[in-house]
């Protein structure tokens, strides 16, 4: 099958990284740190029936697959992710290695299980981990309302096999915390920019939705 290795950023920096990616069956394309089309329209044009191997952030790994599903190439695109960050929140969602070498041997030959990828209602993805607050207002998890107009701080992560995971928790001395789990989270309340996969939104919004969209993301993420 072969796989293409786009490295973010300055991720190309990592000695180790550059010498496991010198194989016949693999190319490397390096790009900026959270690519966009103009990146990314060459590869996804030559990329044929490759692997796609994303080596950076959760941010960059969301700015690819946003492109994948803006070119409708989802459903054939097999992603696997070679984390720089050691606290990624994708890789630890999905059980991902965070070690360099494990995690490209497992982007290179490990079997896809599809997962749910979230979107917001701005065009943007969510892959690790979104997060606003502290904020006040009111949130619904599908029907069930998990924001009664307190000051909360807000955690959206996908969900296996569900959509969603939201986490509630109000700031004050109690500090109480719930969980709830969906396809859909909204959120109304005064103005917040939200956070999605570590990159804040570039302006504040009064309204916010995240979702599960209708096609997973088809993620490397299980072992032979």
């Amino acid at each position: 099958m072969g796989a293409v290795v786009l490295v973010c950023g300055n991720a190309l920096d990592n000695g180790e990284f550059g010498e496991l990616t010198e194989r016949d069956d693999v190319s490397t394309r390096s790009v900026p740190a959270r690519p966009g089309k103009a990146e990314l329209a060459p590869v996804l044009a030559e990329l044929a029936d490759r692997r796609l191997i994303v080596h950076g952030t959760d941010a960059d790994l969301a700015a690819v697959v946003l492109r994948l599903l803006r070119t409708e190439r989802l459903a054939d695109t097999q992603v696997g992710f070679v984390p720089t960050d050691r606290d990624s929140a994708t890789a630890a969602l999905w059980g991902l290695p965070t070690n360099p070498a494990a995690a490209f041997d497992l982007a290179i030959g490990g079997d896809v299980d599809p997962v749910p990828l979230i979107r917001d209602d701005v065009g943007g993805v969510l892959v690790g981990r979104g997060e606003i607050g502290p904020v006040r207002g009111v949130g619904y998890c599908d029907d069930q309302r998990v924001l009664p107009a307190k000051t909360a701080r807000i955690v959206v992560s996908p969900q296996p096999g569900e959509g969603l995971a939201v986490r509630v928790t109000r700031t004050g001395l109690l500090g109480r915390s719930q969980t709830a789990v969906g396809r859909a989270f909204q959120l109304g309340c005064f103005e917040t920019v939200p956070r999605s996969d570590g990159v804040p939104h570039p302006r504040a919004v009064t309204r916010w939705t995240w979702y599960r969209h209708t096609s997973d993301l088809r993620l490397v993420r299980g072992l032979r």
